[in-house]
């Protein structure tokens, strides 16, 4: 099939499909009824500690440490990958395989049990890897198939896109774990036909996420490879990473940019991979039934507004400019992570989801079509976005682990939220850095 034109209307709604297909991932997995689910299994349980190897663990700890490790791995296998892709001319394939991985792991989920734990943070693992590890590829994408005016629109499209559609099987999700009778699920007790419904949730989210990314695959571009894989291609894309290392030396605002977005990248993610958690243990509902709802409602609650904060978000910065946008944005973050500590009744929980909502889908699309803007003009695009989630994904890593340690050690993860401020505040400052070059360069 020939390539589509870039800039083309059809292969732009192609690219922003994708988002549509794999945001059920980031939603009920990342988000909503996997960290309910977990937290459920460790109440029947009966503690909120397990035993691995000898050494005990918080559940909550546990799992900040494996999602840590799995970034670490993308983080680790995205610059040799994307090496080889832009040799071979092989971005969509490996962006199929992610795709695959993931989805299957997703829906291997299903059998996720304290009994089988090692296998079942395998799979949990797994996911997040095909997650993120096709993301790399779809990302780098952006230049490739939009001229730079159209980035900012396609990119915040794409988020809002995602959110509409992990929202409508968000919501069958919820009447298969409240209602579970109404699909024919019938177990000994409430409790476990709601965890069924979870199960097959699960499974739901695997069979969506393959299905729509065919669309995508259908359009995005082939390019031709170069020969055959040897040594120094496998390696090429730590090589190009140093080439892009060193080309941020001759663009300072890019540079000084992307330290912004490490800081401040590492505190975003962050908080939304631990918020349902956070809500399932610190939030004092009155029964487990109010517990399930009122996180699943919350966190339906900020897809919708992070569908309205996407397009303000891109509405602002194109009146006051990106860096500007980002710079208001990230203070709305660091006041949220302020407020969190004091959090305790589900109506206050309410609140702040509608609040993270607001910035959450803003923040991500503004700044992966900011860095695409302040790229220099080249063709290797894989390696700029290599570099740009490398970057992202290390901020996560140390992000992850500093929150999980400081809930291991101290039993709260109050106080693992409030320390993120730190970096929403440093983020702010280098964000004044770029604006004040921006400023004195005329940029």
């Amino acid at each position: 099939m020939q390539n589509l034109p870039k800039g083309s209307k059809k292969l732009l709604n192609a690219w922003a499909f994708y988002d549509w297909a794999n945001s059920v991932y980031s939603l009920v997995i990342a988000s909503a009824i996997f960290p309910i689910f977990y937290g459920m299994l460790f109440s029947l349980h009966g503690s909120d500690y397990i035993d691995l190897n000898g050494i005990t663990f918080k559940s909550t700890a546990l799992i900040s440490f494996v999602t840590a490790f799995a970034f670490l791995t993308v983080a680790i296998l995205s610059p040799i990958l994307s090496g080889i892709a832009d040799f071979t001319g092989s971005k969509k394939g490996f962006m199929q395989f992610f795709c695959w991985f993931g989805a299957l792991c997703t829906m291997g989920l299903y059998w996720f049990s304290l009994e089988n734990i090692y296998f079942s943070l395998f799979l949990y693992y797994g996911g997040l890897i095909g997650f993120w590890g096709s993301l790399v590829f779809y990302n780098s994408y952006l230049p490739d198939i939009a001229f730079t005016e159209q980035q900012d629109a396609v990119s915040a499209k794409g988020y809002s896109m995602g959110y509409i559609g992990s929202v409508l099987l968000m919501l069958v999700n919820l009447v298969m774990v409240m209602k579970p009778d109404f699909f024919g699920i019938q177990e000994a007790t409430p409790q476990l036909a709601a965890q069924k419904g979870m199960r097959i949730a699960f499974i739901t989210v695997g069979v969506w996420w393959i299905v729509f990314a065919q669309y995508s695959f259908k359009y995005l571009p082939v390019f031709a490879s170069k020969g055959k894989v040897t040594k120094n291609v496998v390696w090429s894309g730590v090589t190009e990473l140093k080439k892009v290392w060193k080309s941020l030396q001759h663009t300072p605002v890019l540079k000084k940019y992307l330290v912004a977005f490490f800081v401040y990248s590492m505190a975003v993610q962050t908080v939304m991979l631990v918020a349902t958690y956070f809500g399932e243990q610190e939030i004092a509902w009155a029964n487990d039934e109010q517990k399930t709802v009122g996180l699943i409602v919350s966190i339906l609650l900020i897809q919708i507004v992070a569908v309205v904060g996407a397009v303000l978000t891109a509405k602002l910065s194109a009146k006051v400019g990106n860096v500007k946008a980002l710079i208001f944005i990230n203070t709305i973050w660091l006041v949220i992570c302020l407020v969190a500590y004091w959090v305790t009744l589900p109506v206050h929980f309410y609140i702040t989801a509608a609040f993270v909502g607001l910035v959450m889908g803003g923040i991500q699309s503004l700044s992966r079509s900011t860095y695409s803007k302040f790229l220099p003009d080249t063709q290797d695009t894989t390696s700029f976005f290599s570099f740009y989630d490398v970057t992202e994904k290390v901020g996560i890593v140390i992000g992850m682990l500093i929150y999980g340690a400081i809930d291991q050690i101290t039993g709260s993860m109050r106080n693992a939220i409030v320390f993120l401020m730190v970096f929403f505040a440093v983020g702010i400052y280098l964000l004044l850095r770029v604006k004040k070059w921006q400023k004195a360069n005329n940029y």
